[in-house]
């Protein structure tokens, strides 16, 4: 049978896999007791990986979906290439509210190929037919189950078709809507605003005449940015000023030739660096849900650094309400002309505020058709104090009134930590009082603490009752870190 005839049958197949989340979404929106089960994959496709640790970590991020073992008749699948240690395990169920950790455990089923290189996890289980069939076993009903992804390829595609249940994630066909090029696309079609710059580039003669375009229509033009089609957290970016060979790349380790060479097999565009006096990143996250309901979910200012700024480190939450109301209006034009097109799950849109006059300018410069760094610190939040974020002032409120905010990070790092287990982080942590507080509702949950020992990394949620708490909590939790390594054994060198 021949490729494409394969691919057709099983685009038909994903087809009516998917048809079942609707179902299955009006029961969970009841927030009843039927039986489900979840499949997590959270599988990475992404260049900037350089190592299995890193992998495992950034696989490990997404613990904090065993909250959903809150309900009581929800199972839940957690893939990882690497086995979790218990202990951090014990650390995520301990966090439910209201749930014997015990009985969570029982529904709880940790899978993983043993398989530490860096190719990504869905690539692992493909490769690995008993293991599939392994987890196929573990789903009570394929028609109370979906796959939740981290983004959307045509691996995940194919495993949703060869676990025969729906994934809860755009499909991959919708994969060109949140390149740079289809964003720009989806910019101007709707009427957002967005850098001045040119789309669809595939060459060096394409990056000349279009930077050559941009500054005959404004020829004030300081910087731009060339950026691959694909790209996260900024990797794909390069700043340039005067010289195409001149360029500073954002990601390590890429040289002028490799990038043009990316250049040509991705594509591109080219656009104006925004410039201004005060200038912010913030961003929206939103979802398309089954039944194809768009909900705005929350904004961020993100924490940006990098050789140029453009490499996501962290964020803040909720954005500045200067502007959180403003950028999610536009982000709702966006989001409409997604569920139009068919897009399901979690996406979120980063934008650039300048303030010029005391008014700031909103300008979105990306989708990201996938989960991303503020979904997971986001969702945290959201399961453990079960409240709501009001997309029209920016406040998140707890059940008892009370308004809560947070910094994270994935990016908490030093070499000395390096020296520590994940017990060893528990223990500090405990002693020092900056647990999440279950009464207070507030404190410091961690991940990607398998990290530690290897790369001295991990990454932390700070919850708090205002900005400046939450920011002195994440201050504290680092401080302490810094300070017990130090005293526990220094660095390791």
């Amino acid at each position: 049978m021949s490729e494409s005839k394969l691919a057709l049958d099983s685009q038909a197949e994903f087809d009516q896999l998917q048809k079942k989340l609707v179902p299955l979404w009006k029961s969970i929106e009841r927030f009843n007791q039927d039986p489900q089960t979840i499949v997590v994959v959270p599988s990475m496709s992404i260049d900037a990986i350089s190592s299995g640790a890193v992998m495992q970590a950034y696989e490990e991020r997404f613990l904090f979906l065993l909250l959903l073992l809150r309900q009581p008749r929800a199972r839940l699948i957690y893939v990882t290439s690497q086995t979790i240690l218990p202990s951090i395990i014990d650390y995520y169920l301990a966090l439910l509210p209201g749930v014997i950790p015990s009985h969570a455990r029982q529904r709880l089923f940790l899978i993983s190929p043993l398989d530490g290189s860096v190719r990504a996890l869905s690539d692992k289980l493909l490769d690995r037919p008993r293991l599939i069939e392994r987890i196929r076993s573990l789903i009570m009903d394929p028609d109370r189950a979906h796959l939740v992804p981290f983004n959307t390829t045509n691996r995940e595609k194919e495993l949703a078709v060869r676990l025969g249940i729906p994934m809860y994630g755009a499909d991959p066909k919708l994969f060109p809507l949140g390149t740079k090029s289809g964003c720009r696309k989806i910019f101007i079609e709707e009427n957002v605003p967005h850098p001045l710059g040119v789309e669809n580039l595939g060459s060096k003669e394409d990056l000349i005449d279009a930077i050559m375009q941009m500054r005959a229509k404004r020829p004030s033009i300081k910087q731009v940015l060339a950026k691959l089609n694909e790209g996260v957290s900024g990797e794909g970016n390069a700043m340039l000023e005067e010289r195409l060979r001149a360029m500073q790349f954002e990601l390590a380790g890429v040289t002028y030739d490799s990038y043009m060479q990316k250049l040509q097999e991705r594509k591109g565009v080219v656009e104006e660096r925004i410039m201004g006096d005060e200038i912010r990143s913030p961003s929206v996250q939103l979802r398309v849900t089954p039944l194809g309901v768009v909900e705005l979910l929350s904004t961020h200012d993100q924490l940006l650094g990098g050789p140029s700024g453009q490499s996501y480190l962290g964020c803040m939450f909720p954005a500045d309400p200067g502007y959180a109301a403003l950028i999610t209006q536009e982000a709702g034009k966006v989001g409409r002309r997604l569920a139009k097109e068919g897009v399901i799950g979690r996406f979120a849109l980063d934008f650039v505020v300048v303030r010029s006059n005391g008014k700031w300018e909103p300008y979105a410069i990306e989708i990201n058709l996938r989960k991303g760094g503020t979904t997971h610190p986001f969702l945290t939040l959201q399961f453990l104090t079960d409240g709501t974020y009001n997309p029209e002032t920016a406040i998140f409120t707890a059940p008892n009134g009370q308004q809560k905010f947070f910094v994270a990070s994935d990016h908490v790092e030093s070499p000395s930590y390096r020296t520590l287990t994940p017990d060893d982080l528990f223990d500090i942590v405990v002693r020092h009082d900056l647990h999440f507080d279950q009464t207070r509702q507030t404190g410091v949950v961690f991940h990607m603490m398998s990290a530690l020992g290897e790369l001295g990394r991990t990454g932390l949620t700070a919850v708090d009752n205002s900005h400046e708490d939450a920011k002195a909590t994440y201050e504290r939790a680092v401080a302490v870190l810094d300070q017990e390594t130090v005293a526990g054994g220094g660095d390791p060198g």
